[in-house]
């Protein structure tokens, strides 16, 4: 992540520990328990209630994370560097619910309107007081407390994306792509960090209450040895099921390169990225199969994928003191590409390719998704049914959120979510370029599509800052 990027992603809003010395006040009150806060209080607080709150975590400066603080927490893994991650989780989550707070209120007033945009307004109002208002942590058995409340906020927030996502399509008359893209690209940078800094808290928190069993293999939610090859099987298992529950019919993956590559990243985020590239590569393959007029006894054009060994972390070059490293991937398909009338918009929020079929349904020029909630084959993908679909439940890898909430399971509701919302080609983007990464697209418009993933191997990645 370069350092410009960091520093707008540290927001005004954002707080300290040294806040919570001056909020005397604030924390004689009775705390909230976060685990029964979106169940007990169904009402939002008032912007004025929290007005205070918001002021005072606005004093002080943010203390953003790096990738070696938060390797740092549990690097040896103790009951000392477990209570310090708590102190930051404390200090610095209320920020970033601080900042997603004021971006919020900051919409034009007929956006802020939209009962999708206020429910999610509410909510991170809601989870900002809790925060901002938790006890310090001085022992183990407080520790508990918040890791099963992080635990619920995590799931409290499992739908935001659907739900705003709906809320932007509604109202995409009042204000521009590019502000929209710009707010969303914000807003899911902020969700990014809020939950990495959560799930590596509650991960940290299980491994020392189970004797640290994989400390070996793991810091928290960092696999030292994220295996591309493993994670390819499993995801692709996983949308091959999702694209025989809607078409009938799944291509093969072929896996080639370095097959036996590892390196140090965060599984569920690769786990999202290559299930949204997969998911589109299996769509397109499978349309353009039956659009040739190929019988089902014919196979399926398979989707391959090339994986680089991860690049030398450092350079001779006396002028440069270190090169990044990198792992690469290819993902390759023979589904037909994009048209270049929209190759520009591929990375736009809500853009799609997904046909629909239903009268009721549209799609508006170059792709995006209409005002129409109709059928089609992925209509259980369409932003409303998909966050009717989300249960916050865990994913695939045993990991809260990021991969089960866009692709919790989609199977068992029968079209399952295959296509359709439009997000997952920018949002595999931001989760690439959310260490240093990068992720390109290559269009061969009438045979198929190149998407080059190259990931920042954290191991190497003492500049990168979370936020």
């Amino acid at each position: 992540m370069s350092a410009s990027r960091a520093s707008r992603l540290q927001c005004p809003t954002a707080a300290s520990s040294l806040c919570r010395r001056h909020l005397p006040s604030i924390h004689s009150r009775r705390y909230i328990n976060l685990g029964n806060i979106h169940k007990s209080t169904p009402d939002s607080p008032s912007p004025a209630e929290i007005a205070p709150l918001l002021e005072e975590f606005a004093k002080h400066s943010p203390r953003p994370l790096t990738l070696p603080k938060l390797f740092s927490f549990g690097r040896p893994l103790s009951s000392e560097s477990l209570l310090e991650s708590a102190s930051y989780v404390l200090s610095e989550v209320p920020r970033l619910f601080g900042s997603r707070v004021k971006n919020l209120e900051a919409l034009p007033f007929i956006v802020g309107m939209n009962p999708f945009i206020a429910r999610t307004l509410a909510a991170h109002r809601k989870s900002f007081k809790a925060m901002a208002m938790f006890p310090p942590v001085r022992s183990l058995e407080e520790n508990s407390q918040v890791t099963a409340q992080l635990e619920s906020l995590v799931q409290a927030h499992a739908n935001d994306i659907p739900t705003m996502a709906k809320g932007f399509q509604e109202c995409s008359r009042y204000m521009t792509p590019e502000e929209i893209s710009e707010f969303l690209d914000s807003a899911i940078c902020n969700r990014i960090a809020v939950r990495l800094i959560a799930e590596q808290h509650i991960a940290l928190s299980r491994a020392l209450q189970n004797g640290g069993e994989k400390s070996k293999e793991y810091i928290g939610v960092i696999h030292l040895a994220c295996s591309p090859k493993d994670m390819i099987k499993m995801c692709g298992s996983f949308v091959s099921e999702l694209c025989e529950a809607t078409f009938g019919a799944a291509p093969e993956i072929i896996i080639d390169g370095d097959i036996d590559a590892t390196f140090v990243y965060v599984p569920v985020h690769l786990e999202y990225i290559l299930t949204e590239i997969l998911k589109n590569a299996f769509r397109a393959s499978v349309e353009r199969h039956q659009k040739l007029g190929r019988s089902s006894q014919q196979p399926i054009a398979p989707v391959y994928i090339t994986i680089s060994p991860p690049s030398p972390p450092r350079t001779s070059d006396p002028l440069h003191n270190r090169r990044p490293s990198y792992l690469s991937m290819r993902i390759r398909d023979e589904g037909g590409g994009v048209s270049e009338s929209n190759i520009s918009q591929i990375f736009s929020y809500s853009f799609t390719t997904a046909g629909w079929s239903s009268s009721s349904s549209s799609m508006d020029d170059g792709g995006s998704l209409g005002s129409g909630g109709g059928g089609g084959p992925y209509a259980a993908q369409h932003v409303g049914g998909m966050a009717g679909v989300l249960d916050g439940s865990f994913g695939s890898s045993g990991a809260s959120g990021l991969f089960g909430e866009i692709v919790s399971r989609g199977v068992q509701v029968g079209m399952g979510t295959i296509a359709g919302l439009g997000y997952g080609l920018p949002m595999s983007r931001l989760y690439a370029k959310y260490f240093g990464g990068s992720l390109d697209f290559v269009s061969l418009d009438g045979w198929g599509s190149d998407v080059f993933l190259k990931l920042r191997c954290l191991d190497d990645a003492d500049d990168v800052v979370i936020w």
